[in-house]
């Protein structure tokens, strides 16, 4: 009998970090946002990836960057439907140092990314 494999919907109690290929591109969006305090990074099932700086008041501090890692141009998928929310598999907030308190971050993460259920 074959093992199952573990869901990947399940909510995870882990902290979301920026990846090694997504750290220039986030400190070039923050060197050209100096309101921003922090980068919402979305990452879409097929790969591409949103990003944009937030400022204090949880408002946009950047213009929206889609890109793809390695790529010159975003996924077809995106290109048709600018990266729908159905395809998400990931959104978060990579802060500036130093960071803001914490509920300062969670009052900008509910504006920007939505109220998440709290995990026990």
């Amino acid at each position: 009998m074959a093992k199952k494999k573990k869901s990947s919907k399940k909510v995870k109690n882990i902290k979301l970090v920026a990846e090694k290929n997504e750290e220039a591109m986030v400190e070039g969006i923050l060197e050209g946002s100096p309101d921003g305090i922090g980068v919402v990074i979305v990452r879409l099932e097929c790969g591409c990836k949103k990003m944009a700086a937030v400022a204090k008041d949880g408002e946009p501090a950047s213009k929206l960057i889609m890109y793809r890692d390695q790529a010159e141009s975003i996924c077809d998928k995106c290109k048709k439907d600018n990266g729908d929310y159905m395809r998400v598999t990931e959104a978060f907030i990579h802060w500036s140092k130093p960071e803001p308190s914490d509920s300062v971050k969670e009052r900008i993460n509910a504006k920007v990314l939505g109220n998440a259920p709290a995990v026990n």
